[in-house]
């Protein structure tokens, strides 16, 4: 499950939050980036919500001393949030701070929070963890016209959570997002989404959120978008499950709309020859998805399938792992693609542009069919080593 926070003032946006759906109450002063309400704010807002959600708040932007950071946690913890968000900026000392939490840990849940304009740092995930953090989140310290995805591809991202999971870490992501960055960074399974200035009906973060707007988010979050639901495992991608899911029964007499992708062209670690593990070798793509229609002519992001998410899915998959042959790139885009609902034909065709004077590859067409049976003749090793891995 991927949780919905979303960022407050105090107890009258958090009401509009709670009663719309929002999963976490996250406190901030909006007029900077990542400052920190007074504690009766928090203590007020806490009494409003009244545990029907977890309340969070930021500590604010603070200067990297650990007895300073030290004392505006205890600040926030003592006005009783349940999370706090300490930001952790690029200093020498700062992985002095992470450690003088470490006795505040049993008293609040700790959530690191890098920022990805300055250049998020993956190897303090293990310290917060020893450190008896809860949690770790990348945002974006400046809130001007640059989004989380302007700084990092969703591939680095995706690495960002299989981290901090490998560590037993949550792991969540904010940086000025938007309703169409939603479905884009579901693929990387998170914790927790955080929103403040999609959340406002006019895109202005410091103007008050909009029950409209938080619908609009809400309805983009399934309860349920993880497949791998428990954050102590690592969030890397089990292939042979997705491709049991994509074969999955479904309608094959409906109507559907067809978003395609041509010509993306990546750099792509791929080939059986010693040579080919040299270097990437450019890889052609084109893909076709055909998706269910929506019971409605589209009015916003809630009713379309983005291409976005075919092209960040290949970039996922690709910035994995060297993969030996294009029938099993073909599959695996394919596979991963049929997990999203409204998705019932995958045409993708790969291609190697720099092995003949022309280009080789594959094209294949995956559809939700009830033979599910077939994924075993595709994995063998699925059904050798766990019968019940394709069922």
């Amino acid at each position: 499950m991927t949780l919905m926070l979303a960022s407050v003032t105090g107890a009258e946006e958090a009401e509009i939050a709670v009663q719309h759906g929002a999963d976490i109450i996250d406190l901030k002063d909006v007029g900077s980036a990542f400052g920190a309400v007074a504690p009766e704010v928090i203590s007020a807002t806490v009494n409003s919500v009244a545990r029907r959600r977890p309340v969070s708040a930021v500590a604010g932007e603070l200067e990297m001393a650990p007895a300073i950071v030290a004392r505006a946690v205890a600040a926030v913890a003592d006005a009783g949030a349940e999370y706090v968000k300490v930001g952790l900026y690029p200093d020498h000392r700062r992985e002095d701070c992470i450690r003088a939490l470490m006795s505040l840990a049993g008293r609040v849940r700790l959530i690191g929070v890098m920022f990805a304009d300055y250049g998020a740092d993956d190897d303090l995930i293990a310290l917060m963890a020893q450190s008896g953090f809860t949690g770790v989140m990348i945002d974006t310290a400046s809130k001007t016209d640059r989004r989380l995805l302007d700084h990092m591809h969703v591939a680095t991202i995706g690495r960002f959570v299989t981290a901090a999971r490998s560590y037993g870490l949550m792991a969540g992501l904010a940086g000025s997002l938007e309703a169409p960055d939603v479905p884009r960074l579901l693929l990387t399974s998170p914790d927790v989404l955080g929103f403040r200035r999609a959340l406002c009906s006019d895109g202005d973060r410091t103007s008050s959120i909009s029950a409209a707007a938080v619908d609009v988010v809400r309805a983009l979050i399934p309860a349920d978008s993880r497949l791998v639901s428990d954050p102590a495992k690592s969030a890397k991608v089990d292939y042979r499950l997705l491709a049991a899911r994509g074969y999955s029964p479904g309608k094959d007499e409906v109507e559907t709309d067809r978003i395609f992708v041509r010509d993306f062209i990546l750099p792509v670690r791929i080939g059986v020859y010693a040579h080919e593990r040299d270097k990437p070798q450019n890889v052609r793509f084109n893909v076709d998805v055909n998706v269910l229609r929506a019971d409605r002519a589209a009015v916003d992001i809630r009713d379309v399938f983005s291409y976005d998410l075919i092209t960040d899915s290949i970039r996922m998959i690709t910035a994995e792992e060297h993969i030996a042959l294009v029938e099993t790139l073909a599959e695996r885009i394919s596979a991963l693609l049929l997990t999203h609902p409204r998705v019932t034909v995958v045409t993708v065709r790969v291609e190697k542009l720099e092995v003949g004077p022309g280009g080789t590859g594959i094209e294949i067409v995956r559809r939700r069919i009830a033979d599910v049976a077939k994924v075993h003749q595709l994995y063998p090793a699925a059904s050798e080593a766990d019968p019940k891995m394709a069922t």
